[in-house]
């Protein structure tokens, strides 16, 4: 019984530390799920998201969990809800909820504020 539980716990801190930070994929910035991320430009860099209440549940934070770590270009702000937003190049990255499948990018130039994130 120990030795199964210790391998339960060794395979849970192993997947752990596969968690990515986003990526570039095809030319633009997507998170670990291959959803396109996006910047806002009514954000300013290195500060808290400006999308807050229904524009923030038409474009989610893209969150990094608590064992992220931040590194060169990649870091983080507190998003609207407490959590840690992924940034990139201290601008805050952003899902749409217009993408329902990895690769789609429905969100670019909406309203003429969004914006696909390109390295």
């Amino acid at each position: 019984m120990s030795k199964l539980l210790l391998c339960l716990v060794a395979c849970a801190v192993s997947t752990a530390a596969l968690a990515e930070a986003p990526k570039v994929a095809n030319g633009v910035v997507v998170d670990d799920e291959g959803m396109t991320l996006y910047t806002f430009d009514r954000d300013t860099a290195g500060a808290k998201s400006a999308c807050t209440g229904g524009c923030a549940t038409l474009w989610p934070a893209a969150t990094a969990d608590s064992y992220d770590k931040a590194s060169g270009q990649w870091g983080f702000v507190d998003a609207a809800d407490g959590k840690r937003q992924w940034t990139y190049e201290g601008h805050p990255l952003y899902r749409y909820s217009g993408d329902k499948k990895p690769g789609e990018k429905n969100g670019d130039g909406f309203r003429g504020v969004w914006h696909l994130v390109k390295p």
